[in-house]
C-alpha cells in the first residue's frame, strides 16, 4: 500500500495498516505479563487511534534476560557479519519507508514530509554504522622489545535506550545502530506517546538477520517501564534523550549499578545573525530552526540573536514567513503540525501565558490553535517575542514549542555573551559572511555542535551532544560507537 493510500484510508474511514500492539522480546511479539494496556493518540485529531502494551518491571526483566542470554554470542559474531545485518536493515527500512513514515507521523503528530525525512535518516544511520562494525580497532603500546602490550575493545554488554517522543525513529537508530555495531545487545523503551516505530524497527531487524534477543522493546510509561529498565542490574550502559529532571534521575539510577550513561537533554539554542549575513537565507534558517516539528526539538533554534543594525529588517522577514505558515494534521503535509500531547500543549501554553502576564509582547501568535479542516488537535500558533531581556524566562527556560525569542546584540562580543547566557549548551547557529568571525564564534560559543550559515547542517557523520545542562557524551559519528565499548589492556613479557 502506498503512503497516499494509507493516508486516504485513515483520514477517510479510520482504517489502519497492521500496527504492533505488544512488546517485542526474544525475537517475537510478547503480551505484557500483567496484562496492562495503554492508548496512543493521534495528536492532529486529539483522539486515541491504537492500543499497545503497558509494561512494567516484570516485562523489563524478561527483556533484559533475553538480551543477556545472547550477549556473548552476539559480541563474538564476526564484525563484518554484524555490519552486513545492519546494511540489510537499512535496505529494508528504505523499502518499507512509507509504512514507517505513516506510523511516525500519526503517532508523533509531525508533518508527513518530516517523518519521511526521519525514516530516511534512520536508514542512513544503519548504513553508516554497518561500515563501522569492522573498523573497531585496538592499539599497541611501546613498552620495550622484551614486552608486548595491546588493547582489546569489547562490547559493554546489555544497553538500555530510552527513546523520546519528538524523534522516535531517528533517535532509536542513532543509538541502537552503533550499539549493535559494537556488539552490544539492546533493550529499548520508547516514549509512551510514540511506541510504534521502535516496535516496527525491532521486528524489521530480525527480518534483516539480527539474532533473536539481540534487540528487545518494552512499551509503557516512564515510571512503570523506563525506571525499572535504567535501574536494572543487568544493564551496563544507558543512552537517554529527554528532559533535564528525568536525565538526572536516570543518571542516579544507573550510578547505583555503576553503569555508564550518555545524556542528551534540553537546549535553548541561539541562532546568531550578523549585519553582513544573507538575511533571506538566515530568515529561512530561523524559521526551520524553531518551527520544524512545531519546535519540539532539543536543538531547536529558540533564540534569535540579531545585530542591532539589521534587527528590524530581520525580525520583519521572520514574522512575514511565520505568518505564511499553514497548520494542519500531519498526514496532510502541513508546514506546522500539532504538539505531541494535550499535556505538552498545556506546558507550552502556560509558558507563553506567563510571559504575556509579565508584559512581554508577542509580535505574532501566542495562542492555542486547531486544525483548520477539523477544528481539532493539539496545536499552538507560531509565536515570536521581540527584544527579550537575557534574564527573562523566555530566554532561560526551554519551552519546547513553536516559540521564538529575539535578543538584540550590539557587537560580536555582545552576541557571544548572549549566546552563552543560559545554562544550556547543545547547539548554536551563526550566520555571517565573515569567515574569521564565524570560526571565532564557533570556537568560543559553549555548545556541543555549531552550524555555520545553515541550521541543522551535517548528518549522521558529525558527533552531536550537549554541554552543561544539555547533557554529556556524544551520539552520531564514530564517537557514538565508543559509548558502547570498554577497553581491555593486555601486557606481558615475550623475551
Amino acid at each position: 500500500m502506498s503512503i497516499e493510500e494509507m493516508v486516504e484510508s485513515y483520514l477517510g474511514d479510520g482504517t489502519l495498516p497492521d500496527l504492533p500492539d505488544r512488546h517485542f522480546i526474544a525475537g517475537d511479539w510478547a503480551a505484557p505479563v500483567n496484562g496492562g494496556r495503554m492508548e496512543t493518540f493521534d495528536a492532529g485529531a486529539a483522539r486515541p487511534f491504537h492500543v499497545v502494551a503497558a509494561g512494567d518491571a516484570a516485562d523489563v526483566d524478561r527483556a533484559v534476560a533475553a538480551a543477556e542470554r545472547v550477549q556473548r554470542a552476539w559480541g563474538r559474531t564476526k564484525p563484518s557479519e554484524r555490519g552486513a545485518i545492519l546494511m540489510r536493515a537499512a535496505a529494508l527500512l528504505r523499502q518499507e519507508a512509507a509504512r514507517f513514515a505513516f506510523a511516525e507521523s500519526l503517532d508523533s503528530g509531525k508533518p508527513l514530509q518530516e517523518a519521511e525525512g526521519d525514516v530516511a535518516g534512520a536508514a542512513r544511520a544503519f548504513e553508516y554504522y554497518s561500515g563501522a562494525a569492522d573498523k573497531i580497532e585496538g592499539g599497541t603500546f611501546p613498552v620495550g622489545s622484551d614486552h608486548i602490550a595491546y588493547s582489546l575493545p569489547e562490547p559493554m554488554g546489555v544497553t538500555a535506550h530510552i527513546i523520546p517522543w519528538n524523534f522516535p525513529i531517528s533517535t532509536a537508530a542513532r543509538g541502537i545502530a552503533p550499539a549493535l555495531a559494537a556488539g552490544c545487545t539492546v533493550v529499548a523503551k520508547p516514549a509512551d506517546t510514540t511506541p510504534l516505530t521502535m516496535l516496527m524497527l525491532a521486528e524489521l531487524l530480525v527480518r534483516a538477520g539480527l539474532p533473536t534477543g539481540v534487540c528487545n522493546v518494552v512499551t509503557g510509561t516512564g515510571p512503570d517501564a523506563g525506571a525499572p529498565l535504567v535501574a536494572h542490574p543487568g544493564v551496563r550502559h544507558v543512552t537517554f534523550t529527554g528532559s533535564v529532571p528525568t536525565g538526572i534521575g536516570v543518571m542516579q539510577a544507573a550510578a547505583r549499578n555503576v553503569a555508564s550513561v550518555v545524556l542528551e537533554l534540553g537546549g535553548k539554542s541561539p541562532v546568531i545573525v550578523f549585519e553582513d549575513a544573507d538575511l533571506d537565507a538566515a530568515a529561512d534558517g530561523v524559521i526551520g530552526a524553531i518551527f520544524e516539528n512545531a519546535g519540539q526539538i532539543c536543538s531547536a533554534g529558540s533564540r534569535l540573536i540579531v545585530s542591532r543594525a539589521v534587527h528590524g529588517e530581520m525580525v520583519a522577514r521572520v514574522v512575514q514567513k511565520a505568518q505564511a505558515i499553514e497548520m494542519g494534521h500531519g498526514l496532510r503535509r502541513p508546514a506546522l503540525g500539532p504538539l505531541n500531547s494535550d499535556a505538552h500543549l498545556g506546558r507550552v501554553r502556560s509558558a507563553v501565558e506567563s510571559a504575556l502576564s509579565r508584559g512581554r509582547r508577542a509580535t505574532i501568535g501566542g495562542t492555542v490553535a486547531t486544525d483548520p479542516v477539523t477544528n481539532a488537535g493539539w496545536f499552538f500558533a507560531p509565536t515570536i517575542f521581540d527584544d527579550v531581556p537575557a534574564d527573562d524566562a523566555l530566554v532561560q527556560d526551554e519551552i519546547f514549542g513553536p516559540v521564538l525569542s529575539v535578543q538584540v546584540a550590539e557587537d560580536e562580543a555582545h552576541a557571544l555573551q548572549l549566546a552563552n547566557c543560559t545554562d544550556y549548551g547543545l547547539v548554536a547557529g551563526i550566520y555571517t559572511a565573515d569567515f574569521g568571525r564565524a570560526h571565532r564564534l564557533a570556537r568560543d560559543v559553549d555548545a556541543g555542535q555549531v552550524y555555520l550559515n545553515e541550521y541543522f547542517a551535517g548528518g549522521i557523520e558529525v558527533p552531536f551532544g550537549g554541554n552543561r545542562r544539555s547533557g554529556f557524551g556524544r551520539e552520531k559519528g564514530f564517537a557514538a560507537v565508543r559509548n558502547y565499548l570498554r577497553i581491555k589492556g593486555v601486557a606481558g613479557r615475550i623475551g
